[in-house]
């Protein structure tokens, strides 16, 4: 697909491709993907298992070496952009240190990068207000229900402010009641902090809810084999996803998942 003008774009992939040489021969995990990712974008991943959607977070995120083609992170290569803080990332579980309070977990990497202990206490009030943690900071993760864990490990990735958020199926282990709630508070939090946004996700409803782009990918090797921009409206409450233009674009994104598997074929 063509490629857009660049000069504003936060990642932007051409060519992009990665090859793991195993035991058993190479596993081609990624080919060929173009892609572009403008800054404020939402741009969910989604795709059957197994078919590179982590594994291009993880090239961006400079976790793995792309063997092919070319890809710039705020214009900057993967590793120079890691080795600027340039984002943050939030795994498929919270990660958090169960030895340490939320406070102290959300403090982690500002004390790698040697804030003071007056700056790290301010982002810390800050990002627990953002996720709605205000109050729980002095307590431990085992205190807390899965949902406020994971939104504690997205004020962990906020607090040392990357315009970058890098989020791998962050709701995947959630029920569906919580994975709705943390859901709607993930548009609040983006809506406020203008933050760019990639996010892996399996769900249909969940890329289609969040997004303002879509990209949908095939079966190992990966390749992009559509990037639906959505015409949802910035404010979305749960119910529109009963609205027509909803199910459409929910409908396309379905459609491109079927085509994805018949092109392996």
């Amino acid at each position: 697909m063509p490629l857009s003008d660049t000069s504003y774009s936060v990642v932007s992939a051409r060519k992009l491709g990665l090859t793991f040489e195993t035991g058993d021969g190479p596993v081609h995990a990624l080919s060929d993907v173009d892609l572009e990712v403008r800054r404020g974008d939402f741009v969910s991943f989604i795709g059957p298992s197994g078919c590179g959607k982590t594994t291009f977070l993880r090239v961006i995120a400079d976790l793995e070496t792309a063997t092919a083609g070319d890809i710039t992170v705020n214009g900057m290569t993967p590793e120079d952009a890691r080795k600027s803080r340039s984002y943050g990332y939030v795994f498929q579980a919270p990660a958090l240190y169960p030895w340490r309070t939320i406070e102290k977990n959300i403090a982690l990497p500002l004390e790698i990068m040697n804030y003071t202990a007056a700056e790290r206490k301010e982002r810390i009030e800050r990002t627990l207000d953002l996720v709605n943690l205000a109050g729980f900071g002095k307590k431990y993760p085992w205190q807390l229900s899965g949902g406020m864990q994971q939104r504690a490990s997205i004020a962990r990735a906020l607090a040392f402010d990357a315009d970058l958020l890098l989020m791998d199926e962050p709701f995947g282990a959630l029920d569906e009641i919580v994975r709705d709630h943390l859901n709607e508070q993930l548009l609040k939090l983006w809506a406020r902090t203008q933050k760019t946004i990639c996010f892996v996700t399996h769900s249909i409803p969940e890329a289609v809810y969040l997004s303002t782009k879509i990209v949908v990918m095939s079966p190992r090797p990966g390749r992009v084999t559509d990037v639906i921009e959505s015409t949802l409206p910035k404010e979305r409450p749960l119910e529109i996803r009963e609205s027509p233009e909803f199910l459409a674009i929910a409908h396309r994104v379905r459609e491109g998942l079927r085509a994805g598997h018949s092109y392996e074929e």
